[in-house]
């Protein structure tokens, strides 16, 4: 339920919002220093155990298949149990699976570890999606997700900075130990920072007043039960973000994952030289998300309606990605990184339109489930992408992988486009007129 009268300018109306999205940004830091742990050193524990690329592609991928499924399943289980509660199980344990994945000595450990750690990281991005929708008004919504989002790169260069170093100085299983331990810091300040928006002991009601006149979607469903889930299955929103999540997610997981093995195989860098350059394209893609994010704001601000802003900035977010297909052919490897960079900083602009998409559309207590479910096929894709990444690797090179990732947004973009439209006036009055405040 709104709150009637004319909010209040967002300078004097209170920052518990914005408090709250920078702790999310720091989840997404210590969610990607985990899960970069293993990728980080996979050069290493691959010549240790004798690692061929497909095993590692089978590592890889076992993450992705875990993770994949509770994006569906913890978006669905969040809307149940609310965030705060949902975020703190998940951060517990897989910081625990981050720690215990020091122990694998084969490839069945590490796939299971990394299988196990899937689950608990799989919470992360709808957690982080359901807050921002019910924290923030629409204009300021785009620059809260890359906020959040811009943590994947931070924690992405930092460990890449970090865990080589580690694991030189202290052996590569207390790299495990450390990564797994941040979580535990992040969650002391979670409970302390995050509280629902009717229940925040710190919220003022100028701040309540802001948000609640700038939500352009209901916050709850129309329909309840088993017909809300219906009506999401034939919603053509839905199926262009999941479509468009579903061929661009692939290209995250494959720099990510893949980047440190490619630099030692292709470029033969060790170690200590991977540290000094593989946080690069991080930094690139942290840019990325606050461009797409600031970009789609400012379209808003002077008029432009949102979901128009979105599918623009995903438009011209697609181009820069193009660069990557020749990275892998140029005989110089700072070439190659800025190459590389240039097609993050692209993914990054697009993928925050993405994640803002399903707070646009979809009320509140649906928000991480649209959220989940194109996470879903995004990691499912994507899973089957990075098993491929390594047979090919294995069989040819990493030359196909490349042309791969360079060109699957171009068909992303065109299903955002075509799929995705703006609600109806009729269906937004409609689902108003059934919209209760929450307890």
């Amino acid at each position: 339920m709104q709150l009637t009268g004319k909010p209040p300018k967002a300078r004097s109306a209170g920052r518990v919002r914005w408090w709250i999205v920078w702790t999310l940004f720091f989840s997404t830091v210590t969610n990607y220093i985990s899960r970069q742990t293993f990728s980080v050193l996979a050069p290493l524990i691959s010549t240790q155990y004798h690692l061929t690329h497909t095993d590692l592609g089978r590592i890889l991928g076992a993450f992705q298949v875990s993770y994949a499924i509770t994006w569906l399943l913890g978006g669905i289980f969040l809307d149940a149990v609310g965030t705060r509660l949902g975020l703190a199980l998940a951060v517990i344990f897989w910081s625990v699976i981050n720690i215990l994945t020091g122990l694998a000595t084969s490839v069945f450990g590490f796939a299971s570890f990394r299988f196990l750690l899937g689950i608990g990281e799989g919470f992360n991005w709808p957690g982080a999606s359901k807050t921002v929708a019910e924290w923030f008004p629409s204009q300021e919504r785009s620059l809260a997700v890359a906020i959040f989002d811009s943590g994947s790169s931070v924690g992405g260069a930092v460990a890449a900075l970090v865990i080589p170093l580690i694991a030189l100085a202290f052996g590569w299983r207390s790299a495990f130990v450390f990564s797994g331990a941040l979580g535990f810091v992040w969650l002391l300040v979670w409970l302390r920072v995050y509280h629902p928006l009717d229940r925040h002991p710190r919220v003022t009601p100028e701040e309540v007043s802001l948000i609640r006149a700038g939500q352009d979607v209901p916050v709850v469903s129309a329909e309840r039960g088993v017909r809300r889930w219906l009506n999401l299955a034939r919603n053509r929103n839905v199926w262009g973000i999941v479509l468009g999540r579903a061929l661009t997610d692939p290209i995250w997981w494959f720099y990510v994952f893949w980047l440190p093995q490619y630099l030692s195989d292709a470029r033969g860098f060790s170690l200590k030289r991977i540290a000094l350059f593989a946080w690069m394209p991080f930094i690139a893609a942290d840019l990325g998300n606050f461009t797409g994010g600031l970009i789609s704001g400012y379209c808003i601000r002077r008029g432009v309606s949102v979901v128009r802003a979105r599918t623009w900035v995903c438009a011209f977010s697609c181009l820069p990605i193009l660069a990557g297909i020749p990275a892998a052919g140029v005989h110089s490897v700072y070439t190659a990184l800025a190459l590389i960079c240039f097609a993050l900083w692209g993914y990054a602009s697009w993928s925050t339109m993405g994640l803002t998409l399903p707070s646009d559309l979809f009320p509140h207590d649906v928000v991480a489930t649209v959220t989940g479910l194109s996470g879903l096929a995004a990691g499912l894709v994507g899973a089957v992408f990075t098993i491929a990444v390594g047979i090919m690797v294995d069989r040819f090179s990493y030359g196909p992988a490349f042309l791969v990732a360079g060109l699957l947004p171009l068909f992303a973009t065109a299903s955002i486009l075509l799929l995705v439209r703006a609600p109806s006036n009729a269906s937004a009055s409609q689902a108003e007129k059934n919209c209760v405040p929450h307890d």
